[in-house]
């Protein structure tokens, strides 16, 4: 899972950065409204960690202009304004839930565990499926039937993304931004590395699951016909 952390005060977007990666997330970070709009709009990120008074551009207006262009990633609101007025302009701008600093990261970890629980396939148990593989998020391990294997950090993220949309063509753009991130100077080579490397574990766990090359398009991540 990747987040965005909109945050102007340096030393707090450094610990939640920290924090999230700790905890197994790929954290991004926007010092300001205007970039972190930018960043927001490439509809990379599973969840935005939002600050309100920003410079540029403050994060209701950030919030709306999102909106407005029909991005729907769940947004959690961080603020030192404890106003009620204040928590009702956010969440009528589209905010998801309204967190008051100072916070405690227990609390933050389990607003973004509820924001992400929108996705269905994680919705119980924390356990991606397609055909016969599972893919737990909590160890990074990856299964069929009795085999297993553990997946480095990068292979994981691929897989994941690929298993959130299974059956749908994922170029190598969007691959490239989804687990290396907008600042990465990772090349179109570094994801055909990884998709090599994920297509050696399939193999390795006897998987009927594929991931199949579309021309000139990308990759789809597709589940194999049952042998029995």
């Amino acid at each position: 899972m990747r987040v965005l952390i909109v945050e102007d005060e340096t030393r707090l977007a450094a610990t939640l950065q920290d924090l999230l990666e700790m905890n197994g997330y790929t954290a991004d970070v926007s010092h300001d409204g205007e970039s972190g709009l930018d960043n927001a709009l490439t509809s990379i990120y599973d969840v935005i960690l939002l600050d309100v008074m920003l410079p540029k551009l403050n994060g209701f207006d950030v919030l709306r202009r999102l909106r407005a262009e029909g991005n729907a990633t769940p947004v959690l609101m961080l603020t030192a304004r404890s106003e009620v007025s204040d928590k009702v302009q956010g969440l009528d701008c589209g905010a998801d839930y309204y967190l008051t600093k100072p916070f405690e990261p227990k609390e933050l970890l389990a607003c973004i565990r509820a924001l992400t629980r929108r996705t269905p396939e994680l919705r119980d148990t924390g356990t991606l499926t397609c055909g016969d593989l599972r893919l737990e998020t909590s160890n990074f391990t990856l299964s069929c039937a009795d085999r297993s294997v553990r997946l480095s950090r990068k292979e994981f993220d691929m897989m994941e993304v690929l298993m959130l949309n299974q059956k749908l063509v994922l170029t190598k753009e969007k691959l490239l931004l989804k687990v290396w991130g907008y600042e990465s100077e990772a090349e179109d080579n570094n994801v055909e590395v990884y998709i090599s490397f994920l297509r050696r574990k399939l193999a390795h766990l006897r998987s009927t699951v594929k991931i199949t090359t579309i021309r000139m398009a990308g990759y789809s991540l597709t589940p194999g016909e049952d042998p029995t």
